[in-house]
């Protein structure tokens, strides 16, 4: 089958394959995406099934590191590229979490989830032991897995009762031991300070000392130093016009203070400053997107793709959009976003995906630290999939984003910058 034409065939099965109902291909994702549509969702749960089923049926197999091709940029520069597998593997948690945390239903997407489920927790099992084919490159002299350590952290408080709870007690005290060994790793300042703010975190979630140290440097940098105003983060002392407020910076800062509001009074005051900061900017990122759906491809790591919508994604998961941001609009805008990448060559014949950005021909765009583990970040979109079907964000019909709005001549928000 052509690349091309995978999401015009993929369905969704009971057993862990697709529905039977053809999806929107690409002659049916340029212009306007306004119309009421019944079957974004299960578009949207046919592209992570496309990411996922490559990673998790693998790794629950103990195949993963023996099967999966670690395809490095042309100026990959890391000492290390197995440090891929934790990539993959980790960053596409980080955005399954809340649609693998809904309770287990009959239907068919329900029996896809468990299954996705169950494929996860055996790949925990097998990343974390020093005797399986699968198990991480947690010891390597890379730093990498910092990063990786983080998203993965990130995958757990996200769905606590999914992810952690049912492991085996021996598993859970293999990732804390892997989590408290990279502690050697002094992280960049930028938004890795984040990363070891997150695995920190997670250990206090948890009830294990945690060095406080490194949480509170990150987010007191964030909240006081590296903030610029109107919803922007500066990525350590200088700014740089990018997408990482989206991929790492909002989210992993709101998620660290949250999950630390019990150890002091204090966090409370940053987590709402931060929250409100995140909506802020969820704005920036409606309006990003134009009339067919394309967005500014700017800054480092394109090949993240989709991912750069992380924070709308966040706040209409949590329910709180800002209030001149429908559901309706919200989703039809993040769909067409998919229907524009997804539409081309993002995945190869053997179903990894490709470096580049539309294809695998644009792999030169990849930075130096890009290997194909990386890409999976751009599941951190796919953030409210954890949302049930009947949820407004899914049953609400289609309606015009701000851009459409404003380039077909009809009113439209206004937009002020905030000073908080």
């Amino acid at each position: 089958m052509k690349r091309r034409n995978w999401i015009q065939a993929v369905t969704l099965t009971t057993a862990g394959a697709l529905m039977n109902s053809p999806l929107l291909g690409r002659s049916q994702s340029r212009g306007s995406s306004a119309q009421p549509s019944t079957d974004d969702r299960a578009y949207w749960v046919s592209i992570l099934t496309k990411m996922a089923s490559p990673i998790l049926d693998r790794i629950s197999k103990e195949r993963f590191r023996a099967e999966m091709p670690i395809v490095k940029s042309e100026t990959y520069d890391y000492i290390d590229p197995s440090v891929g597998y934790l990539e993959a593997f980790g960053r596409l948690l980080a955005g399954m979490a809340p649609w693998l945390a809904l309770p287990d239903n009959k239907t068919a997407e329900g029996k896809l989830r468990a299954k996705f489920k169950q494929q996860a927790l055996l790949g925990i099992q097998h990343g974390v032991n020093p005797a399986s084919a699968d198990y991480f490159s947690w010891r390597s002299k890379s730093k990498q897995p910092l990063v990786d350590a983080a998203h993965l952290a990130q995958a757990f408080m996200r769905a606590p009762k999914a992810l952690w709870d049912p492991l085996p007690q021996v598993t859970k005290q293999q990732v804390i031991t892997e989590f408290k060994h990279l502690r050697w790793i002094k992280p960049n300042e930028s938004n890795w300070l984040l990363f070891a703010a997150m695995t920190e975190t997670f250990l206090y979630s948890i009830g294990e000392d945690c060095v406080r140290e490194k949480i509170d440097y990150a987010v007191n940098k964030f909240d006081q130093e590296w903030y610029v105003g109107d919803g922007w983060y500066s990525d350590g002392a200088r700014f740089s016009f990018d997408h990482y407020n989206g991929y790492v910076i909002h989210c992993m800062q709101v998620e660290t203070l949250k999950n630390n509001l019990s150890a002091d009074a204090k966090y409370q005051t940053m987590y709402d400053r931060a929250y409100k900061r995140m909506q802020r900017y969820a704005h920036h990122l409606e309006r990003m997107i134009s009339p067919e759906g394309t967005y500014p491809v700017v800054g480092r790591s394109a090949t993240y793709r989709n991912a750069a919508f992380q924070p709308l994604a966040a706040v209409a998961l949590d329910g709180k959009l800002p209030t001149d941001l429908s559901n309706g609009q919200v989703r039809a805008a993040l769909t067409a976003v998919l229907k524009h990448i997804y539409a081309d060559r993002i995945f190869h014949e053997d179903g990894w995906m490709a470096l580049g950005f539309l294809n695998a021909d644009q792999g030169n765009i990849a930075d130096s630290y890009t290997n194909s583990g990386s890409l999976y970040t751009a599941s951190l979109s796919f953030l409210p999939l954890g949302l049930p079907p009947t949820h407004a964000f899914w049953s609400d019909a289609a309606a015009q984003w701000s851009s459409q709005k404003a380039f077909a001549g009809l009113p439209f928000p206004k937009d002020y910058y905030v000073t908080y």
